[in-house]
């Protein structure tokens, strides 16, 4: 159906820190610190007529300025998918972080879909200071920016419904204009959370992430997410927990067996 699409979570790389490294004041919920893995994705949307992107994950230069490590590389990926680079897909940047964005410049003639809020402030004067630029790379922003130029940016605020089936939401908080996407499947609706819930149980045991541009922002994206899952979304999809694939249909078979999961009835596209 045209409204309802096959969700294909990618893991593409991995890294391993401390609790204290990605909550907030970890020391005030008086817990023990320890080791927490941080898994990276990227996610597509697909069926007979179209395929959306979701974020296109770290470059190499940006994870190894932050020493992360590729289980595979992005291009790989797409292949694997199917994916023509050259193609003019649409892609879904649900943040302007490194870690989200680091790829654009693979796709020079995509569209790109972004809050106005989040375009705004990634190139503005405030994003060069210091404790917002860590989470960037210039080169990629700067490819945000030509894509803009070239007149592929498209923005939004508040909320767009990109295609039926396909719904953005901005929540801010993690970054001024984060955004999830909430998609339509044939086994029900999913929340692609991106970094709005980088641990499920960041999200259950309200425990803002580290880096955060309006803290009350993120608490309430938390409940704006609450009321989502209790109003008719049946899936929630992280960022960043290692546990994620492990909640849906994982990949067993071919290139992507062991770092991919599915949600939703594939869809054969149109030959």
């Amino acid at each position: 159906m045209a409204d309802e699409y096959e969700l294909v979570i990618v893991k593409y790389g991995t890294r391993q820190g401390h609790r204290s490294e990605v909550y907030l004041n970890y020391e005030i919920y008086r817990q023990p610190d320890g080791p927490i893995g941080m898994d990276y994705f990227v996610w597509i949307l697909r069926n007979a007529e179209r395929t959306i992107l979701v974020d296109t994950g770290f470059s190499p230069a940006g994870g190894a300025n932050r020493n992360r490590t590729f289980v595979k590389d992005l291009p790989a990926i797409y292949e694997a998918l199917d994916i023509d680079l050259s193609g003019d897909h649409t892609i879904v940047v649900t943040h302007a972080h490194y870690d989200h964005i680091g790829n654009l410049s693979l796709f020079p003639n995509a569209n790109i879909v972004i809050s106005q809020s989040e375009y705004d402030f990634w190139t503005s004067e405030m994003a060069a200071r210091a404790q917002f630029r860590w989470s960037t790379e210039r080169e990629e922003l700067d490819a945000l920016r030509k894509a803009h130029d070239e007149g592929r940016v498209r923005t939004f605020t508040g909320a767009m419904d990109l295609t039926p089936g396909v719904e953005l939401l901005e929540l801010g908080g993690h970054t001024p204009g984060q955004s999830v996407v909430r998609v339509a499947t044939s086994d029900g609706d999913v929340l692609v959370a991106s970094d709005a819930v980088h641990y499920y149980e960041e999200y259950e045991d309200d425990l803002p992430f580290a880096f955060v541009a309006d803290l009350p922002q993120m608490y309430a994206g938390f409940d704006r997410i609450r009321d989502l899952m209790a109003s008719g979304v049946q899936h929630l999809v992280s960022g960043h927990d290692p546990d994620t694939l492990n909640r849906f249909r994982r990949v067993e078979d071919g290139p992507l067996a062991g770092i991919a999961a599915t949600i939703g009835t594939p869809h054969q596209r149109r030959a």
